[in-house]
């Protein structure tokens, strides 16, 4: 069976006056009865500063937003020089509605996960980028890790090793979200945590993310040098709940186009995740059980929430 496509909606000869029925939210998530609040920031994060600065800062983004944005010194600088293919829906809503985007997935690190049949063969240069941006993704994965870690008063690779720590996987999921006819009454991605340990996200310019924080809504604007950095369930779980897993959705516009590149960071299918050790005690019992990461994965595709 075809699959329609969003931008097929989108641009449809004449132009699209009215969402059909199935991209309508349920009256309580559409963004229209849920604004985000004004005049709140979230938190930027600058990854040179002095290394003990930079635990704490990353420590206090992650146990109060669980999301913040990394800098580096050479961002903007260019002198420093089988749910892969596309797809529309990849969770379950219990209202069955469908979310205003188009999406490219695939793995993209370790070369024994790579299928490259199912990578797009134009542009041409897409699999040299790609490999090379997932060498950066890597380092600063390691690196965020280490000072998440660090921020947990642990040694550097306790969160690492039982994510795999060489042998992470890194995912890739390109999103598009054309211009919508109605994007008050529609999400580009629904309220959601992400299954990964981490998520790295590179947006385009035009707005959209939003990031809850206290049960309030918070727009996150563009930043041209930076990375989005979300902590996903995997963090949870491992940190007893010291970290937050965000909670995040995209609203669509009604005239331009915004795109979005996320790279999620997850443990092989066969990890062993729980709280970790040495973060549990009678005072502080364990929050989550134990799971293989496989079997987490088949109840948050079931159910699109971090599973206790």
């Amino acid at each position: 069976m075809e699959v329609e496509r969003v931008q097929a909606l989108a641009f449809i000869t004449g132009g699209l006056k009215e969402l059909p029925a199935k991209f309508i939210c349920p009256p309580h998530e559409r963004p229209e009865n849920s604004k985000p609040l004004e005049g709140v920031t979230v938190p930027v994060v600058s990854l040179m500063l002095p290394h003990g600065v930079l635990i704490e800062r990353v420590f206090e983004a992650c146990t109060q937003w669980g999301y913040f944005l990394a800098k580096e010194a050479y961002a903007n600088d260019p002198s420093t020089g089988k749910f892969e293919g596309y797809v529309t829906k990849m969770t379950k809503n219990l209202d069955e509605k469908v979310e205003w985007v188009d999406s490219f997935f695939h793995h993209i690190s370790p070369p024994s996960k790579v299928n490259l049949d199912v990578w797009p063969k134009h542009p041409p240069s897409y699999r040299e980028v790609n490999e090379e941006y997932s060498k950066e993704m890597l380092r600063i994965t390691g690196q965020l890790l280490e000072l998440l870690s660090e921020g947990l008063k642990l040694d550097k690779k306790a969160l690492a090793t039982p994510l795999g720590d060489q042998e992470i996987e890194l995912e890739i999921k390109i999103n598009m979200y054309p211009p919508c006819p109605q994007p008050h009454l529609a999400l580009g991605v629904e309220s959601h945590t992400d299954m990964s340990a981490l998520t790295l996200l590179l947006p385009n310019e035009i707005p959209g993310l939003q990031v809850s924080k206290d049960g309030h809504w918070v727009a996150v604007d563009y930043s041209p040098d930076a990375l989005f950095v979300h902590v996903g369930d995997q963090i949870e779980v491992l940190s007893n709940a010291k970290y937050k897993s965000v909670v995040h959705r995209s609203v669509v516009s009604k005239d331009r186009t915004r795109m979005s590149w996320a790279m999620f960071s997850v443990p092989p299918h066969e990890a062993v995740i729980g709280p970790l050790p040495e973060l549990v005690d009678e005072k502080n019992p364990a929050k989550y059980s134990t799971k293989i990461f496989a079997e987490y994965q088949y109840q948050y595709r079931k159910f699109n929430k971090l599973p206790q």
